[in-house]
């Protein structure tokens, strides 16, 4: 398991992007993800990349979030070699669930959440490459 990426809600990614620049880092392979209402822009940084979720609509969870919380770190993603025995194991364990089943994510990775009430305040993704 490796760290993927640290998902970071940003109102509009063309205007976060530069303080990422300034840091030397480039944004690339930016894509919309419909299913989960984003615009995300990814920012290579070591073996991880930073994952600039901007929402496309009001209905957007990552909207909610920003109306709530304001701009900031949203999910932390571990990549998994088998997201659905992940998913299997955590539900046996008593945690909470977001997604009981992996759903498509950005890169046509699969991916599932966990709620934070499970892991000590933290969104948690799961993600794996499709096979």
């Amino acid at each position: 398991m490796k760290i993927d990426h640290i998902g970071i809600a940003v109102k509009s990614i063309d205007e976060a992007k530069n303080f990422y620049k300034a840091l030397g880092l480039e944004l690339r392979d930016i894509e919309i993800v419909k299913e989960q209402g984003v615009k995300v822009g990814f920012l290579k940084i070591g073996k991880s990349n930073i994952e600039l979720l901007e929402p496309l609509n009001e209905n957007s969870p990552v909207f909610k979030f920003i109306e709530k919380r304001g701009g900031g770190i949203h999910h932390i993603a571990i990549e998994v070699n088998n997201i659905e025995f992940a998913l299997t194991m955590l539900k046996e364990k008593g945690f909470k669930l977001i997604n009981e089943k992996p759903e498509i994510g950005a890169h046509g990775k699969l991916i599932a959440f966990v709620h934070p009430k499970s892991t000590g305040g933290v969104l948690l993704e799961l993600c794996q490459i499709k096979k």
